[in-house]
């Protein structure tokens, strides 16, 4: 199985590292012909384009400005432990084991606007470009024009080396538009987490994407390698609901959360 999820607006590159080891993103000279795209752009330009405070504007442009390669130790950070939002919460890679970041490193991939397809232990530098951004570039008018078939291609390769044909979608909507579905040579499984609210099940977006993230943590801790698996998912009070559940859209429940 091959698990994708959406990064995040938060990051941390601050906190102490959980892992010395590290790899090299395997589209940067994709992502440099976005950065030459981004460093023409004003704070303001940003500010509108990104729908940003002045203040977040003018960090982003600093960033891109600063973006540099080659990307090392001293100057980019794991992409599992960059990201913190509400899916890396549920995550918590920071409690991961050696055994852990080795199954992710081969198991797992992050859907980015900039880097396009990141491995957990792949260096990045901070950045913002969300995957529905409409930034104009050489390719389109927006980042889904820009990547293309890339991002796919990049998938049915990570799933030919692992010899598996299932990929398990905890993505968001957004980023998952950057996978051309018919191109993947996959069985796509997307799980969805709803909680009891108001008399019926309902996704609530906090807690969907932490639940997101617990999933990611669970099939990565438990070493999981058959789909069937997942269904034993329990974390949270989260269970599979069967009745609820249609073809390749499963979905967890809980009553409290």
């Amino acid at each position: 199985m091959l698990l994708v999820v959406s990064p995040a607006k938060k990051l941390d590159f601050e906190s102490p590292l959980a892992t010395e080891k590290f790899s090299q993103p395997g589209l940067l000279e994709q992502s440099q012909l976005l950065i030459d795209d981004c460093i023409k752009l004003s704070p303001s330009e940003i500010a509108s384009l990104m729908k940003l405070s002045d203040k977040l504007a003018g960090l982003n442009a600093a960033r891109f400005g600063q973006w540099s390669t080659p990307f090392t130790q001293d100057n980019a950070r794991q992409a599992i432990l960059s990201f913190n939002g509400d899916v890396y919460t549920g995550l918590d890679a920071q409690s991961f084991s050696d055994e852990d970041f080795d199954f992710a490193q081969t198991n797992f991939r992050i859907l980015s606007g900039l880097y396009g397809l990141l491995k957990p232990l792949d260096l990045m530098q901070a950045y913002r470009l969300e995957m529905g951004c409409k930034l104009g570039n050489s390719r389109g008018d927006n980042l889904y024009q820009f990547w293309g078939e890339i991002i796919t291609d990049e998938l049915n390769k990570a799933l030919n080396e692992l010899g598996d044909d299932v990929l398990i979608n905890l993505a968001s909507t957004e980023y998952f538009k950057s996978v051309k579905k018919k191109s993947l040579n996959a069985t796509i499984i997307t799980p969805t987490f709803k909680d009891w609210k108001n008399g019926q099940y309902k996704i609530i977006s906090f807690f969907a994407k932490k639940a997101r993230g617990l999933m990611a943590r669970y099939i990565i801790q438990n070493k999981l390698t058959s789909v069937e698996q997942i269904k034993t998912f329990d974390l949270a009070g989260y269970q599979y609901n069967e009745a609820m559940s249609k073809d390749n859209d499963w979905v967890f429940t809980r009553k409290e959360s």
